[in-house]
């Protein structure tokens, strides 16, 4: 069985890849825009933002704690505790080089995780891939399979059809041969004539 040829766009195959680094300088572009508008000056947006850090911070440590544990929301409460700290630093640093720096820091930390997602959904994928293949191997065997024993049986209903259609013709031209006796194969003990052919001589 032919499956059809699917082309999947290089734009689908990197944007996972780039997720993590789009997301880390979404945030330290807005953390700079958040200072240019005068994040500096602002004392309780600094305190905000150190609560909702902290907060995120303290829900992905109770989140992968305990047997209970959620691996996908502690990873999503750390990842949004990361991104505030980024976001107030780019928006309360003086200069640019300590947001870069974190940024690069955030940004390799963002891809060390996913890496490790990106290998477990391969191992999965690669996995299934293989079910798939076996699946498909066994289905092709039984069709073949089926398919030989329907050829076997269409060629036994023709090799029976050619053998009485030719001993009908043997039947027939020895009935037409002159100076055949029906009667004497049958005195002779070979097998009687059927009614027609004996009418027939």
């Amino acid at each position: 069985m032919m499956e059809p040829i699917t082309y999947r766009h290089w734009a689908i195959d990197i944007a996972p890849k780039a997720a993590p680094a789009l997301a880390t300088t979404t945030v330290l572009i807005l953390g700079r825009i958040w200072n240019a508008n005068g994040a500096e000056q602002s004392v309780g947006n600094a305190a905000l933002m150190v609560v909702l850090a902290t907060g995120a911070a303290t829900a992905g440590a109770f989140a992968s704690g305990g047997r209970s544990g959620n691996s996908v929301i502690a990873g999503t409460a750390f990842a949004a505790s990361g991104g505030l700290a980024l976001a107030g630093v780019a928006g309360y640093a003086d200069g640019l080089s300590l947001p870069v720096l974190l940024w690069a820091l955030a940004t390799a930390v963002a891809y060390g995780l996913a890496a490790r997602y990106w290998r477990t959904d391969r191992r999965e994928e690669v996995a299934h891939e293989r079910q798939t293949l076996g699946r498909r191997e066994d289905h092709a065997h039984v069709e073949r399979v089926e398919a030989l024993r329907a050829g076997a049986q269409i060629e036994v209903a023709r090799s029976g059809a050619a053998y009485a259609e030719q001993l009908a013709n043997a039947l027939i031209t020895r009935a037409s041969l002159p100076g055949f006796n029906s009667q004497a194969l049958t005195d002779a003990g070979l097998p009687e004539l059927p009614a027609a052919h004996r009418k027939e001589i």
